[in-house]
């Protein structure tokens, strides 16, 4: 199957790998052409741009950063839908607007195409072990036959309802992952301060109630100092802006986001840590 990729950084390099390593013949695009050069090296073909890859493959797969990004690759002048054909799929993965998404899909039907949206959780380490949850919006028809695609990268897959729904799902997961977030890392610090034994302290509390996926991930990491990003801290608050801001289309008031996402301004914002990783957060700790 020709497919293509377009975004292939920290989630996207490895979704794309799979799909490559399942037979599939690839052309990717990344504005950082760099990015893609293993998957070259391993059997893709890079494209110039967006629209190149629209006029290459039959399924056209986009993960990037923020939803001003997906807006340039699918509606810029050398956007997807400048070649796209009648019969083509399009699938954005980013984490992105509802509002967006059903915009894509209403310019990809009056192109005879069809269009889903898939975000996806599990990060870095869900898209290397391609164990992510894939949360899709579409119409069933285009579900079905990009089904199996996603089952090459994630270990649930789900589809929610129409255009926009996937994003909606993700919204509800980036709510939940915000109190995890915050969470672990106010139990690391308070239990630092308590000259508990993190090590013993996590080991415990991992086979309790308070076991959670970003403690069994990114407590680790922060013990070793490593604030490398699994999922960015700068799109991580991207996404708790779109929660609120569908939150309160919707006129409801979620004050526990508000306040994580008033944390994370304060990691990105302030403390200009946006390119650290979410578990980056603790830093804004040490002068509290």
């Amino acid at each position: 199957m020709k497919l293509g990729f377009i975004g292939t950084g920290v989630m996207g390099g490895p979704i794309a790998q799979h799909l490559l390593d399942a037979g599939n013949e690839l052309y990717v695009y990344n504005r950082t052409k760099a990015k893609t050069d293993s998957l070259v090296a391993n059997g893709a073909t890079f494209e110039d741009t967006p629209a190149q890859i629209a006029q290459q493959a039959n399924i056209i797969f986009s993960m990037v950063g923020y939803p001003s990004d997906v807006e340039a690759i699918y509606f810029g002048e050398e956007g997807i839908f400048s070649r796209l054909t009648a019969g083509k799929i399009v699938v954005d993965m980013t984490t992105s607007t509802p509002t967006l998404a059903v915009k894509i899909a209403d310019a990809a039907k009056k192109m005879g195409a069809a269009a889903l949206d898939a975000p996806v959780s599990g990060g870095d380490v869900g898209a290397q072990n391609a164990t992510l949850t894939v949360m899709v919006g579409g119409d069933q028809e285009t579900y079905e036959r990009v089904k199996p695609l996603f089952e090459k990268v994630g270990q649930s897959v789900h589809l929610f309802g129409e255009a926009g729904k996937g994003q909606h799902t993700k919204m509800a997961n980036q709510i939940m992952i915000a109190g995890t977030m915050t969470g672990t890392v106010e139990m690391m610090v308070y239990a630092q301060h308590a000259g508990l034994n993190m090590t013993d302290v996590l080991a415990t509390l991992s086979s309790g109630g308070a076991a959670n996926w970003s403690m069994a991930n990114y407590a680790p990491r922060i013990l070793k100092g490593d604030y490398t990003p699994g999922f960015f801290a700068k799109h991580f608050l991207k996404d708790l802006r779109i929660a609120l801001d569908e939150a309160d289309k919707m006129h409801l008031k979620l004050p526990a986001t508000a306040l994580a996402k008033q944390l994370y301004e304060t990691m990105v914002d302030d403390k200009q840590l946006g390119d650290d990783g979410t578990q980056g957060l603790i830093k804004i700790y040490e002068n509290m």
